[in-house]
């Protein structure tokens, strides 16, 4: 198996903004390592919002994480910018498998690289469901182009 390597900005095809706050950081001066599942979950969360496709209070369909992994090559720290680079590397039926990139601000690799998977349930009886079409194509736009 290959050593882990941080990826480029040009990997993602979406980005946002998070701001690291002062409770991030843990003793040793630098952004805990649990916070960045939280970047993650709020850069995909924020874009599926955007997108138009998640409801977080009121729609049919949501999110579980069934699985999670992070690599760390640089620390974040409080007070910083960190972009959060997301794109999708498979859509399944009722799952979706998201990589994600966190950059400090200007910076050119990222300082960690991780990935989710979500399996989409309904809401009520928490079974897997397929995805809306309108899900699907909110989806296929964080698809990478390149082979990345």
């Amino acid at each position: 198996m290959s050593r882990p390597q941080a990826l480029p900005r040009d990997a993602y095809a979406h980005f946002s903004r998070i701001t690291t706050r002062w409770m991030d950081n843990d003793i040793y001066g630098h952004v805990n390592n649990v916070t960045y599942y939280s970047y993650f979950d709020t850069a995909v969360n924020r874009y599926l919002i955007e997108a138009g496709v998640l409801d977080i209070h009121a729609g049919e369909v949501i999110g579980l994480v069934i699985e999670t992994h992070c690599n760390y090559f640089a620390p974040l720290a409080f007070p910083r910018n960190v972009d959060a680079g997301i794109r999708v590397a498979h859509i399944g039926k009722s799952s979706v498998r998201y990589e994600i990139g966190l950059f400090e601000e200007g910076e050119p690799l990222a300082a960690a690289c991780g990935h989710f998977v979500h399996v989409y349930v309904d809401r009520d009886n928490r079974r897997p469901t397929a995805l809306p079409e309108a899900f699907v194509a909110a989806l296929q736009a964080l698809v990478p182009v390149s082979g990345a």
